[in-house]
């Protein structure tokens, strides 16, 4: 691919999507040919901003526009045979996390893109923050020594869940997968596939029959790394104006680091706690992440996009066997879900 713009679309103007078009235009990297979205009225004021066409019908953008890349932030139950479509169309897809509702939604994803030779990459501006590259940087540095423990706890907004992620049917699953896939992508990135993962999971319905129909909102994972290395993710939904915070704290027998909305803090028995404040916007990361993207299309041999649709699978295994154990009451496997579906843990590798 050259040098010349790319040219794209984007599916979806939520939150997510609204930051993808106006990242897209301030890179000077995309030619927007069109946005859609299901409210008319959202559509057409963004194409009227962008310069583009406005569409309502997801599939009558996908097969009316010749595209480089389509950008999806829709709910993936609203698009997923248009997802399929442009896949077949030849176009790159970078889909907003997670990349499927259930691992064979993103597995039939993966597979597809790769038999018709694009990319199918997950877009998560958290890997672009500074923050997180100081402390994968002082991961891999060994500042920490043997790390043999890693404590992620998460407190997320109710008062904003849309009404479809109620549904198990519809969403696939609750605040596991659409809130935490993020971090669960923070930590998997940098550390082994777990042996085993544990879950319960609850939602605030009043009776038992009620909780049955309807998805999580409450979670506790426990991962068994080795035996020497566990894991915990406690997550929640809460009206709490500070809902939306999260903290991941990894333990090492040389030093603790931890990782914040906006501050990484490395604290070291042998010297002065270190920390490293980082606030930037969500356009700036999407700007990084679209820049990163646009790289790895022109050059792939030289500049691999770090999100890809294969590498997500990983992520999306082990949010399978949490959601099974979550079912069986037993400890499950995310490499034997990775082995069934021909896609063993050893191809599973780090961006």
């Amino acid at each position: 691919m050259g040098s010349e713009n790319l040219t794209i679309a984007v599916l979806g103007l939520n939150d997510t999507g609204r930051c993808m078009l106006a990242a897209a235009a301030s890179t000077g990297l995309f030619t927007i040919s069109a946005v859609a979205d299901l409210d008319q009225q959202k559509a057409e004021k963004a194409a009227r901003e962008y310069g583009c066409e406005a569409f309502t019908d997801y599939r009558q953008l996908v097969v009316r526009n010749q595209l480089d890349c389509l950008l999806v932030a829709a709910e993936t139950h609203t698009c997923d045979e248009q997802i399929k479509t442009a896949i077949k169309r030849k176009s790159h897809v970078l889909k907003a996390s997670p990349p499927g509702r259930t691992f064979a939604e993103a597995l039939e994803f993966v597979e597809l893109a790769q038999a018709e030779n694009v990319q199918f990459a997950i877009a998560n501006p958290n890997r672009f923050w500074t923050g997180s590259v100081v402390a994968r940087d002082l991961i891999t540095q060994g500042r920490l020594g043997h790390i043999f423990l890693i404590a992620v706890s998460c407190r997320f907004s109710s008062t904003d869940r849309p009404a479809w992620q109620v549904d198990p049917q519809v969403a696939g699953g609750g605040l596991l997968l659409h809130d935490c896939y993020p971090v669960l992508d923070q930590v998997l990135r940098d550390f082994p596939l777990p042996e085993q993962v544990y879950t319960l999971k609850t939602n605030q319905a009043p009776d038992k029959q009620q909780r049955l129909s309807l998805t999580e909102d409450t979670a506790v994972v426990s991962m068994r790394f080795s035996d020497a290395f566990m894991g915990s993710l406690v997550a929640t939904r809460s009206s709490e104006i500070q809902a939306g915070r999260f903290c991941l704290e990894i333990h090492g027998k040389e030093g603790r680091l931890t990782i914040a909305d906006t501050e990484v803090s490395l604290a070291r028995d042998d010297q002065k706690e270190q920390r490293w404040q980082h606030q930037e916007t969500d356009q700036v990361l999407m700007e990084r992440l679209l820049s990163s993207f646009a790289l790895s299309l022109r050059n792939p041999e030289e500049h691999e996009f770090p999100g890809t649709g294969a590498e997500s699978l990983k992520n999306m295994a082990v949010l399978e066997s949490a959601y099974l154990s979550a079912k069986t009451g037993f400890p499950e496997e995310p490499a034997r879900i990775l082995r069934m579906a021909g896609h063993p843990p050893a191809a599973m590798t780090s961006a």
